[in-house]
């Protein structure tokens, strides 16, 4: 089936990872019609496979990158503020390998640190001992501690995509773009639904932002410009049951140069990651390795005295991050940095592309993104996303909002109230506002998921499957056995019908 009358946009922007639906943000916020396309849901590939980490990059400070790293700390005290229900602080255990770097290497790296962040909101890095009490071996007598910042990655992307809504962005998940061609001033785009509907789109501007598929898709836009090539790197995690119990995470040295995380994940488990290794092939089929598990055990079994084997790993993930291609060099080294490119004029069509980037500028890409194209659209406002809020944020802090609710809802169990103000922050009062009991909230799927909030995420955040709610939405799939999979799957499919 296909739909023979245009639909007309200021800009169709092609990928529903962070950085299309970034842009999609910033753009219906200055006024531009939006609508946006991704073939699969909204951060289904590389934006919900990343450490779950805004950072400045600490490693990257050896290669010099410094104004990568200034301007990701930058970014990191501004998203603090955006989105403080799906964010937290979080302090970096570094134990020191004297063979590794020496102390005064350290020190100056965790200096310049510090003096690039404003640290308005973080503590500044420390030396400190460590003893028997500690999860790490013995041989290890110092650590150095410093700050950094923990996200739902996956929440994120599906925020930027509801604050596009709410600005009067058409956000279509599952849609494929299929190919365009320049008629003068315009595009005349075909995308398809899931269902097989085809439709065209006639939009003044395409943002081609579809992370390891830029180049694909850039073979479909023509005239096809491909001055920038890029390069795929694919990053693996595992999460293995809690190795220690505080709620610090630790960065390990390798011999290779590389480093690890250990990051306290979920209340009952140790996220661990990252690998990074050169990509051939279909990004949508992405898998971690054993050698990439046996390469991640190796690191944490070194440092940590509670021994962890491929049997004790529970999940994984991997994602494929596009990056700038550059000569010479490892896949561990290769920029974070990304590029803007920007073809036509006021008598063209315009077309743009994202090479490369990481979450943590993703605001900051996004608003340079718009910047760029305003000049096509007179009419465009003021980059406005620095001072707002994402959906859901309006609140001082988690305790206080919590001890708002309850009092509001004094009948919600205190750790699911917990979950809510973690996940969702205001949005939870969009299922919670007509509910009085915990019976209200229907039925009870398991680990604290319950009817409401299922009908919440299906209705207003796009989740159609049970993998989108498991896994991005929530991430309670690393607890649903596999009859409340299917108990769940049963229950979404009624709602589809």
């Amino acid at each position: 089936m296909t739909s023979t009358t245009p639909f007309v946009t200021d800009l169709l922007i092609i990928g529903g990872g962070i950085n299309g639906a970034g842009i999609a943000a910033d753009a219906a916020g200055r006024g531009l019609s939006v609508v946006l396309c991704e073939q699969g849901d909204l951060g289904s590939a590389t934006s919900s496979s990343s450490s779950k980490l805004i950072h400045g990059g600490l490693r990257y400070l050896e290669q010099r990158e410094f104004r990568l790293v200034y301007a990701a700390l930058k970014e990191r005290e501004v998203l603090l503020k955006k989105a403080p229900h799906i964010m937290r602080p979080l302090r970096f255990r570094l134990p020191h390998q004297p063979h590794l770097r020496p102390q005064w290497l350290i020190r100056l790296g965790l200096f310049i640190y510090d003096r690039l962040a404003k640290r308005n909101q973080l503590e500044p890095s420390r030396k400190i001992h460590c003893d028997a009490s500690g999860p790490l071996s013995a041989d290890i007598k110092t650590c150095f501690e410093y700050s950094d910042a923990w996200v739902d990655d996956a929440r994120l992307v599906v925020l930027n995509a509801l604050a596009a809504r709410d600005k009067g962005a058409s956000i279509r998940p599952r849609t494929t773009f299929l190919h365009a061609d320049q008629q003068q001033q315009h595009w005349l785009a075909k995308i398809q639904s899931q269902h097989g509907k085809t439709e065209t789109i006639r939009a003044r501007a395409i943002v081609n932002a579809a992370g390891p598929w830029v180049m694909s898709t850039l073979h479909n836009v023509a005239p096809s410009d491909n001055a920038h090539s890029m390069r795929l790197v694919k990053g693996s995690h595992i999460v293995v049951p809690k190795l220690y119990s505080a709620e610090h995470a630790y960065i390990l040295q390798h011999e290779d140069q590389r480093i690890v995380f250990v990051i306290p994940y979920e209340n009952y488990f140790s996220l661990i990651g990252t690998t990074d290794v050169d990509f051939n092939g279909d990004p949508g089929d992405v898998q971690i390795s054993d050698n990439e598990k046996k390469y991640l055990l190796s690191i944490v079994n070194r440092y940590f005295t509670t021994q962890t084997s491929i049997a004790d790993i529970v999940h994984t993930f991997s994602g494929v991050r596009p990056l700038l291609e550059e000569e010479n060099t490892s896949a561990q080294a290769v920029t974070r940095g990304y590029k803007l490119t920007l073809s036509g004029s006021t008598e063209e069509a315009v077309l743009m592309n994202v090479f490369g980037g990481k979450i943590t500028t993703y605001r900051r890409l996004a608003e340079q993104a718009v910047n760029k194209l305003a000049r096509y659209f007179p009419a465009a406002t003021h980059a406005w996303t620095a001072t707002v809020p994402l959906p859901g944020g309006s609140f001082d802090s988690k305790s206080a909002l919590r001890s708002e609710y309850q009092q509001r809802f004094p009948w919600l169990a205190d750790d699911l109230c917990g979950e809510y103000v973690c996940r969702y922050g205001r949005l939870c009062e969009q299922f919670l506002d007509d509910t009085s009991s915990m019976a209200a909230l229907g039925e009870h799927f398991g680990h604290n998921l319950y009817q409401t909030e299922v009908d919440y995420l299906h209705d207003k955040e796009w989740a159609q499957t049970v993998e989108d709610i498991l896994w991005r939405r929530t991430k309670k799939g690393l607890l649903f056995s596999a009859e409340q999979v299917n108990h769940l799957q049963h229950y979404l499919s009624t709602l589809m019908n």
